[in-house]
């Protein structure tokens, strides 16, 4: 076996080599966590760049999810994560109904509230390129994984669309919720379609919209519940150093993108009010769909009209809402699941990609046991997925409750969740 750095330790070292399929936030964040270890990673992602496809804008991070990066991220790229994250956030949320008269609100209390350098809001796109940050030459773009094969010396050897092949000791799928990884494997815990149906948008906040939106309209999380089966969320997105400045001052020549403030909006229904059939819903482009949400928002309160108004008509996209549950173990070996491939939830509060994140933690920590002869790959997997299938299971049940609350409506049966915490 080959002998690591060991971080600067100098200790024996197996000389892992992971492959990890997906470059999304908790493939990013794992490889991350690897390189930090000394154990060598490899990134294949099929999106041509970082801005391959809409996944959302606005992320809440968890005080787990927090700890989850800073444990993965260098000092440097930690520095990132806190000058770009969101500034005002921290006032909880605000319920209204379609005239904005207050409605009952969840209380939720986070022990960071007093932290002026807390992670507690991300832009998505900006956090996913923290992530990236220090990787070059790890993360290869462009890259469709096809299948997986075991070699005669018990390497893992993934093959790409364009017959390209990847080895290592452990491949780990962070390939989201349509995983060809978990279908290979014969994982039959697909993500199940909750029937809920949602558009995605994102709305610049200018000078125009601030001087005509009330304050408690861009300064919290606002969940607006209409009578109609219709819900609007507004999420503000206010960073508190615009990307490229902190890349200039933390990080020079590293290429932050950069962005201006915005709400992120979510409009939800079930979907038999869409009054069309999935595939035409799915199918509308950024302008038909921004035209959807004013017509059934059209007797809604005028502050709540004007802020879609300033929508960013092709930042706008469909999304079905779905969850794995209840999560299904995988056989413990050299084959690993992190995020969506093994556990798909809905989008409340940000709860996927932070659980994501923890999985990322997590697994680093075992490898490096692995990769120091403390135990084999195997027992390494067998661990990792059996703290990951505790919280994993609560966080899907968390934001499952949430979804129920806030959606009112969804095609889930809670009896399965129950099932599985007792069998």
């Amino acid at each position: 076996m080959a002998t690591g750095s060991g971080g600067g330790r100098g200790e024996s070292r197996r000389g892992l080599r992971v492959v990890v399929i997906g470059g999304g936030v908790g493939g990013l964040c794992l490889a991350q966590g690897l390189r930090t270890a000394g154990i060598r990673v490899a990134v294949y992602e099929r999106d041509g760049s970082v801005r391959g496809r809409n996944q959302g804008y606005r992320l809440h991070i968890s005080p787990e999810g927090e700890r989850a990066l800073r444990d993965c991220l260098p000092p440097r790229a930690a520095e990132l994560l806190s000058a770009t994250a969101n500034s005002r956030y921290g006032y909880g949320m605000a319920v209204y109904d379609e005239h904005l008269a207050s409605q009952w609100a969840p209380r939720f209390d986070d022990p960071r509230a007093a932290d002026p350098d807390k992670v507690d809001a991300v832009d998505r796109v900006t956090l996913r390129r923290v992530l990236l940050a220090g990787l070059n030459g790890i993360v290869h773009f462009g890259k469709r994984f096809v299948r997986y094969e075991t070699a005669p010396d018990g390497a893992v050897v993934a093959h790409f669309a364009d017959g390209t092949v990847a080895a290592g000791d452990v491949l780990v799928a962070a390939d989201g919720g349509n995983s060809p990884i978990r279908r290979q494997r014969g994982i039959h815990a697909e993500p199940r379609d909750l029937g809920v149906r949602t558009v995605f948008g994102r709305i610049p906040m200018t000078g125009e919209l601030r001087r005509e939106l009330p304050e408690f309209l861009q300064d919290r999380f606002t969940w607006v519940i209409g009578s109609d089966g219709h819900k609007l969320g507004l999420m503000p997105m206010v960073f508190r150093t615009r990307p490229a400045e902190a890349a200039a001052r933390l990080w020079p020549g590293l290429d932050l993108g950069d962005s201006e403030d915005y709400v992120m909006s979510v409009f939800s229904m079930h979907r038999t009010v869409t009054g069309m059939p999935d595939a035409e819903f799915l199918a509308m482009d950024g302008p038909r769909l921004w035209r959807f949400v004013q017509e059934r928002t059209a007797g809604w309160h005028p502050a709540l009209r004007a802020v879609l108004r300033y929508a960013d008509v092709a930042e706008t996209f469909p999304v079905v809402v779905r969850a794995t549950a209840p999560i299904e173990p995988w056989q413990p070996g050299p084959v690993i699941p992190v995020g969506d491939a093994a556990h798909a939830m809905p989008p409340s509060g940000g709860v996927g990609a932070n659980t994501a994140v923890r999985d990322a933690s997590t697994l680093v920590r075992e490898l490096l046991a692995a990769d120091r002869g403390e135990r084999s790959v195997t027992e390494a997997a067998e661990r990792y997925q059996a703290e990951m299938l505790g919280y994993a299971t609560e966080a899907v049940a968390m934001s499952l409750q949430v979804a129920k609350w806030s959606l009112q409506r969804i095609d889930f049966d809670e009896s399965v969740l129950a099932a599985n915490t007792t069998g």
